[in-house]
């Protein structure tokens, strides 16, 4: 299947929404996708991690052509979400995660997709020499998978995510780009999760306008949805209305509805062309799409705008 998506600017090579946590009942992810193209979105992000294609590290033949059926009746470019779980700072699990991406490079390869969504590695907290041994496994697995998403024409995307706390682990938005520039492969780039990105900074006390800067010439996936950056002080909560009520955590809410200077930021980085937009927004928000679809078009303009200023 072609990968080359609508072009939606000269940077943002196009915009779109996740289909969100699916149940394996592909029926459900098919709504998603005719909702999405009905709307006017370029591309589609798969949640492929949640609808029951992948066992063992290997695909499924009988689930697979039918999730290929799918795609193929919308007009739609498409990336694929990987595990959330994913983790290659996994010493015990690395050969399990290992299979497990191949399968999923595999599923971007049926369905055309151009993009593998991979999280950024967590470990327990030890001391820093530690870290720089877990540091060095999650690049060496990246470089041999790179290679191999290479052969699929597919690039690995990979996310910066938050710790939940000091006694966990995570590489810093500019550790996940220095991550990404160190390998230097063709098929490997940063995934900017902005709001991933303020709940961590905020932690840590760190500049997350920096940050951001620091993933933006190495980027090549956005994720965008709003939040207030606020850690997880708590984590208990009934409903997630009651977490976006405090404002605490990553709420995957509409952009507008947190604090995050969305035009601000878009007029002030420089991504590099080809770069694609995802809004990770849950699926009870689903009457505000159209709005985020159209600002996410605004802020495709200003990536152009700010690009041809730099030239």
């Amino acid at each position: 299947m072609e990968r080359i998506m609508s072009q939606a600017s000269n940077i943002i090579a196009g915009v779109g929404f996740c289909t969100g946590n699916g149940t394996g009942d592909l029926s459900v992810l098919e709504r998603a996708l005719a909702r999405h193209a009905d709307l006017g979105a370029d591309i589609a992000e798969l949640s492929l991690y949640s609808e029951d294609l992948v066992s063992g590290g290997r695909v499924l033949p009988e689930r697979i052509g039918r999730l290929v059926e799918i795609t193929k009746r919308y007009k739609l470019g498409y990336t694929v979400h990987g595990l959330v779980c994913s983790n290659f700072m996994d010493m015990v699990n690395l050969p399990y995660q290992k299979a497990a991406m191949r399968a999923m490079l595999e599923l971007c390869d049926r369905v055309g997709a151009s993009v593998l969504v991979h999280h950024s590695g967590m470990a327990p907290m030890k001391t820093r020499g530690e870290m720089g041994l877990v540091d060095a496994m999650e690049r060496e697995a990246l470089a041999e998978m790179a290679e191999v998403a290479r052969g699929y024409g597919v690039r690995i995307a990979l996310e910066n995510i938050f710790a939940m706390g000091d006694d966990e682990y995570r590489q810093t938005p500019s550790e996940v780009a220095a991550t990404v520039a160190a390998i230097g492969h063709p098929n490997l780039c940063a995934l900017i999760d902005f709001s991933h990105a303020y709940i961590e900074s905020k932690r840590r006390g760190l500049d997350w306008r920096a940050e951001i800067r620091a993933m933006a010439p190495v980027a090549g996936h956005l994720h965008v949805h709003d939040s207030f950056g606020r850690p997880y002080t708590m984590t208990r909560f009934f409903h997630p209305g009651e977490a976006m009520a405090l404002g605490i955590g990553d709420l995957h809410m509409p952009l507008g509805w947190g604090d995050i200077p969305w035009e601000e930021i878009f007029a002030e980085l420089t991504f590099p062309a080809g770069t694609t937009m995802i809004m990770e927004i849950t699926e009870r928000f689903e009457p505000e799409l159209p709005a985020c679809l159209a600002r996410a078009r605004g802020l495709a303009a200003l990536a152009d705008e700010k690009a041809a200023v730099a030239a």
